[in-house]
Order: structure tokens, then C-alpha cells, then sequence
């Protein structure tokens, strides 16, 4: 009878098991742009995240894919000519990437924050009121272009800007409209 007050519990439910996951690092932000419609357009499950803090080589994302891809993956980039620089296996939680994505209720307002970039509308009217953070050169031109008409009125941050703010931008939008309009 002491005996069993000592047993290990075995757990009624499986153990869950997380897909293991890697990080595709590149050089910089147009890389991992390129990477992300070339993979996306071949039907690949990729995520376009943050990098972790102890992977940070000048470029602010990192795609996020399933690791037991990494051949497949590595060769259709290097067919593509834009191979990643390195392929890190999330293996520790410090190296798990950060989620872009942020949402802040104002009440009458709804900010998505993507990366550095800050989109917010009313939410009744689905009007753009505000586009701010970044600090490239077309965040002024992009938030002219956006601020004043409505999500299913907006140009495309991603037609309009070529830079990581624009790229960030688009996602914000994206999000937003994913929020707000389905």
C-alpha cells in the first residue's frame, strides 16, 4: 500500500507532439520576401516570423517551416538562387521566432502592429485612420496613400512599397482585414 502513494501517474491522454520546426535565416529582407512567395506559390506551409534574439544576422524575419522539409526547401531556393544562409532547427525555446503580429482594442479603434508597422482603423466605418512606426523612406508615402479610405478601398502596401516597412505594412493590412472583415 506505501508503495503505490510512490507510483508514477501515467497520463490518460497521449503526450501532445509538436511538429518540429527550423528557421530559414537569410541576408536580408528582400531574400526572405522572394522566399516566401516562391515557397507559398509551390504550395509550402511557411510562416514569416521574427527572428529569436540569439539569431539575428541584419535582416528582421525569418521563415518558419517544418523541418522534416529542409531538403526540399533548401534545394527549390537554391534553384531560385536565393539559398538561406543558415537552417537553425527550433530546438530550444530561445530560438522559437517571434509572432509579428500584435492587436491593441482602442474601443472605436483597432491598431495591428506588424513588426515595426502600425496600422489602425475605426471600427465602424472600416477607415483607415492612422499608418506610423518603421523608419524607411516610403512610411510617409504609404500612410498618404492609406490613411482616408477604407480597408476594401486601400491600396496595397505591397504594390506600393519595396522595403521592410512596406512588407510589414502589408501584413498589418492582411491581418487587419482578417479581423475585420470576415
Amino acid at each position: 500500500m506505501f508503495k503505490r502513494l510512490f507510483k508514477k501517474k501515467r497520463s490518460k491522454q497521449p503526450e501532445k507532439r509538436v511538429e518540429d520546426l527550423g528557421i530559414l535565416v537569410f541576408e536580408n529582407t528582400s531574400e526572405v520576401i522572394q522566399a516566401e512567395r516562391i515557397l507559398k506559390a509551390k504550395g509550402w506551409k511557411i510562416r514569416v516570423m521574427g527572428p529569436p534574439p540569439d539569431i539575428r544576422s541584419g535582416c528582421d524575419l525569418v521563415i518558419e517551416f517544418p523541418l522534416i522539409e529542409e531538403l526540399h526547401l533548401c534545394r527549390l531556393l537554391e534553384q531560385e538562387g536565393i539559398p538561406p544562409i543558415q537552417v537553425v532547427p527550433v530546438t530550444d525555446p530561445l530560438l522559437t521566432p517571434v509572432d509579428l503580429f500584435h492587436l491593441k482594442d482602442f474601443g472605436d479603434y483597432l491598431m495591428v502592429r506588424a513588426a515595426n508597422m502600425k496600422l489602425t482603423v475605426e471600427k465602424k466605418s472600416l477607415v483607415i485612420v492612422n499608418v506610423s512606426g518603421g523608419g524607411c523612406p516610403d512610411v510617409p508615402y504609404l500612410a498618404q496613400e492609406m490613411v482616408g479610405k477604407s480597408l476594401e478601398t486601400a491600396p496595397r502596401p505591397a504594390n506600393l512599397g519595396h522595403t521592410l516597412c512596406g512588407y510589414a505594412l502589408e501584413l498589418a493590412l492582411q491581418e487587419m482585414e482578417r479581423q475585420c472583415l470576415q
